[in-house]
């Protein structure tokens, strides 16, 4: 770790003790008549704008929060005139540090301007969705499996499912999924696009309460699965899943975006 994130790991630790030491807040109307007392370093504005940060994460406005963010704004103001003092501001790494962490508050602070003043539109998201359903399917598969090294190992295992020995008494034996194992290789219920290519391709050929009749190999080994019972994908409607899909797709749209300013840019 670096001299300026060690640096910066203390005075996170300094300010969170600070406001976390603080004692239960009193009823409100006396928090907001309450100021904080003794000398101060630094101005209202710069006061204000802390207390709404921390308020706007959740903490009462309280005397004892204000005194506690009196303490540590007087520190960071001490520390900042020790810093000024040894000349740190003009030292060339430092001095892009500032630059950047500057550039960045005004990146972010336009990019959530932006995000503001163009949602994603409705037709992008119904993309996504639509998408998203023909990937997940029509079906689920409640599935067990037996996961073996080898190709001979599986076929043992449906010969010895053929004769009638019970697959979660193999598979408890035999598999070599530490994640299954132990419950008889149950995987529960999954659309088949939760799994590898062989293993999800395969699960549509076997019928309900059917075994593959030959072994399916993965990368992770051969695999003989055991379908339990299959039902109808349950899937949330559009207007249901539109937050969580705003969520997922909100890089992807300003990503479209970004490339608009590089095609202008011609970078």
């Amino acid at each position: 770790m670096t001299k300026t994130r060690i640096a910066g790991a203390l005075l996170v630790a300094l300010f969170s003790i600070s406001v976390a030491a603080q004692t239960p807040a009193p009823k409100a109307d006396a928090a907001k008549a309450a100021a904080p007392q003794g000398k101060t370093l630094y101005s209202k504005e710069i006061f204000d704008y802390f207390l709404k940060q921390r308020t706007a994460q959740g903490q009462p406005d309280s005397p004892e929060l204000r005194e506690a963010l009196r303490e540590e704004l007087n520190t960071r103001e001490l520390l900042l005139k020790e810093a000024k003092k040894a000349g740190l501001e003009k030292q060339a790494d430092i001095k892009m540090e500032i630059l950047l962490g500057s550039d960045m508050v005004l990146i972010r602070s336009f990019l959530g301007d932006w995000a503001q003043k163009n949602p994603i539109p409705d037709d992008f998201l119904k993309n996504e969705y639509n998408a998203l359903k023909t990937q997940l399917g029509d079906k689920e598969y409640k599935i067990s499996h037996i996961l073996v090294e080898g190709e001979n190992d599986a076929k043992t295992i449906i010969a010895d499912l053929q004769k009638g020995k019970k697959f979660a008494d193999i598979a408890k034996d035999k598999s070599k999924d530490p994640g299954s194992k132990e419950r008889g290789g149950d995987l529960g219920w999954n659309t088949p696009s939760s799994f590898v290519k062989p293993f999800a391709d395969a699960l549509p050929t076997v019928g309900k309460g059917k075994f593959t009749p030959t072994p399916i190999q993965s990368q992770y080994g051969w695999h003989v699965i055991l379908v339990e019972d299959i039902r109808d994908t349950s899937l949330p409607s559009f207007e249901e899943a539109k937050p969580q899909l705003q969520q997922r797709a909100q890089m992807q749209w300003m990503e479209k975006y970004f490339e608009e300013l590089r095609k202008k840019a011609g970078v």
